[in-house]
């Protein structure tokens, strides 16, 4: 059974202890560190649901991940009052601590995924199984060449937190193990994942370069161990999860009225169970008055207050059998209304938000982006490797791109010891792709083809 002391070790990894600071908790200063991160910036211009959208109202990366941090936050604290109330947490801790590591986590929650969110990942999957990147992993181990094979947004954001960013190769953005446990969805390797051996089915959250890192926090926070290289949740995951959850059902929806994708009659029949049935003749009156894209903010905060609800209540009710690592999902244990709710929405947005023509149009555009800059810089970090005096000019400059620091003595961790050096640098190679921005993925693409720039 996990306990919540160890559970919410304010640690920072590394075995660094947190530095006190006046008005401001290890937690808060996580949630600091991710907000100030050049990974977080880029959010803005990196696709949530539609690539490259023209219009302002539609979420990117950033703005979703924003509106996740402020439902996980009102989640954390709503749960840490229960629990400090029926006396489950010691009264050193605070809500306000429970909020600030949840609302880190959801910050952080997309910070891996690369340009052109899933479909960037699906080509960066591609290129390693089916393009030419399946030559350059051939000779790889199994567990690092799957990595490659099957790239994860949520294994890539875990590097972001623990290695490339600030502190690059040397513990990264030196989180508390309480926020870093909070972030890693799927606590297993990719090879466990593709096998078929873990809950989700080709979802992992640890790249093998990173394994020695993640079993740090494990081990600090006190998490379960449940097979080989593989652990339960930490128990607030389930918050940023469901918070994530809760902000796509409405979000994707809105984001479909606002493009024409989606009626609003069929959208507010979706979520018309969960409101107050008191009001909604009211509602709707009011709602008549207004164009459709100005309908859904008065009822947004209605239904994410029931969402929000239904999950604390459910949590509390499970704590038992979340710290014993018997549940995988939280949505499962809401009440019905707000589950079938949830998911009705989710299959809503699938078959006419995620299936738009224009979107489409644009993801296959993606893969041949995508294709290209893997293919350059890719070639390049193995090229630098075997001849670090790099003769090919073409190589050479991208290393000047990528970074030369990336390659050398210092980005020889402790928890990547013992790896192959054609893996660790194809996984810098990655850093640098899947850090790009859609519109520098573009450009950048355009450049190696030798097209310049759109004006």
């Amino acid at each position: 059974m996990m306990n919540w002391d160890q559970l919410l070790n304010t640690t920072r990894l590394g075995h660094r202890a947190a530095k006190q600071e006046p008005g401001r908790s290890p937690f808060n200063s996580d949630h600091d560190k991710v907000i100030f991160s050049g990974s977080f910036r880029r959010l803005a211009r990196k696709t949530q649901v539609h690539p490259l959208a023209t219009n302002d109202h539609v979420h990117n990366r950033l703005t979703h991940s924003l509106e996740v941090a402020c439902v996980g936050r009102t989640l954390g604290m709503r749960v840490g009052e229960k629990l400090i109330g029926e006396e489950r947490l010691h009264p050193s801790f605070s809500p306000t601590d429970l909020g600030d590591i949840v609302q880190t986590a959801c910050l952080a929650h997309d910070i891996g995924n690369p340009p052109f969110g899933h479909t960037g990942e699906e080509a960066i999957r591609h290129w390693f199984t089916h393009d030419a990147g399946s030559e350059l992993i051939a000779r790889l181990d199994p567990e690092e060449a799957c990595d490659l094979r099957n790239f994860e947004g949520n294994a890539q954001g875990f590097r972001v937190l623990t290695t490339s960013e600030y502190h690059a190769y040397d513990d990264g953005m030196r989180l508390t193990y309480a926020s870093l446990g909070s972030f890693v969805k799927y606590p297993w390797m990719s090879l466990a994942a593709v096998d078929g051996q873990r809950p989700k089915r080709e979802k992992y959250g640890i790249y093998r370069s990173e394994l020695a890192l993640f079993e740090e926090v494990a081990e600090a926070t006190g998490l379960i161990r449940k097979g080989p290289q593989w652990y339960c949740r930490h128990p607030l995951v389930h918050l940023m999860e469901i918070a994530d959850d809760f902000c796509y059902a409405l979000l994707d929806l809105e984001d479909g009225i606002e493009m024409g994708i989606l009626d609003w009659d069929e959208v507010f029949s979706l979520l018309e169970p969960v409101l107050d049935t008191g009001r909604v003749a009211e509602l709707k009156a009011e709602m008549q008055r207004l164009r459709p894209g100005r309908r859904p903010p008065l009822i947004r905060g209605k239904v994410i207050s029931e969402f929000v609800d239904s999950a604390a209540e459910a949590f509390i009710k499970n704590e038992a059998a979340i710290l014993a690592g018997e549940h995988d999902e939280l949505l499962l244990l809401c009440d019905t209304r707000v589950r079938e709710c949830v998911i009705a929405a989710k299959n809503l947005a699938k078959q006419k938000v995620f299936q738009h023509p224009r979107k489409i149009e644009m993801e296959i555009g993606a893969y041949n982006t995508i294709a290209t800059v893997l293919d350059v810089s890719c070639h390049a970090a193995l090229n630098y490797i075997h001849n670090d005096d790099l003769s090919d000019y073409k190589s050479r400059r991208v290393i000047d791109l990528i970074g030369k620091d990336s390659f050398g003595p210092a980005a020889q961790p402790r928890s990547q010891q013992g790896l192959s050096p054609d893996y660790l640098a194809l996984m810098r190679a990655l850093d640098f792709v899947s850090g790009m921005t859609d519109n520098y993925a573009m450009h950048l693409a355009r450049q190696f083809k030798g097209f310049g720039s759109m004006t």
